[in-house]
């Protein structure tokens, strides 16, 4: 299998979201997101990256979308997130956020990972941004969904030069697999420079 990656934008991203959305749906469903997703819930998520400032890496097998990171200015993101920058210094305005990143999991492990985030942060390099930001959701350790051989990417982001931000956190609700409403997760930023 051999997989590349490329950097979606304008019309090419916008082609690509109803793959990101099925992606999304099947990747998140494991640990730890454990997310029951639907297609509603991502024709709403997915407009922040219809602005200017977005894009979307692609990881394609052929023509075939395997893999997807996103990634928009933070300040498309105001309303989700700001309140948790609100007392950092960094503005808004200087950071890119990358927000997920999915990949199937037979296709895991070829340094596809980097590829996702080398792409975006150049992409907001491009785009003058001084910071680049992602957030992770927090389960407790003892979570009953908690797979015992569960590896935390941690390692992998810090690696990168990403650094959990104290005390910076969001909100997000999402419904777990299983449950009948959404419910709110504690999400936490990591951030770097550019």
């Amino acid at each position: 299998m051999s997989v590349t990656t490329r950097v979606l934008t304008g019309d090419a991203l916008a082609a690509a979201l109803p793959d990101v959305a099925r992606l999304r749906i099947s990747v998140f469903r494991d640990w730890p997101y454990l997310y029951d997703g639907d297609a509603d819930y991502e024709d709403d998520y997915l407009r922040a990256y219809q602005s200017p400032g977005a894009v979307v890496v692609a990881a394609l097998d052929g023509d075939r979308i395997v893999g997807a990171a996103t990634g928009a200015p933070m300040a498309d993101h105001a309303a989700d997130f700001g309140a948790a920058f609100a007392l950092w210094p960094e503005p808004l305005s200087q950071i890119f956020y990358c927000a997920e990143s999915v990949l199937l999991p037979e296709y895991r492990g070829r340094g596809i990972g980097h590829a996702f985030f080398d792409l975006r942060e150049a992409h907001a390099r491009g785009l003058g941004l001084r910071w680049s930001a992602f957030c992770s959701v927090i389960r407790p350790d003892d979570h009953p969904a908690r797979p015992a051989d569960y590896r935390p990417l941690n390692e992998f982001w810090r690696k990168r030069g990403y650094t959990p931000l104290p005390g910076v956190t969001a909100s997000f609700s999402w419904k777990d697999l299983g449950q009948t409403a959404e419910t709110e997760k504690q999400l936490q930023f990591w951030m770097r420079p550019l």
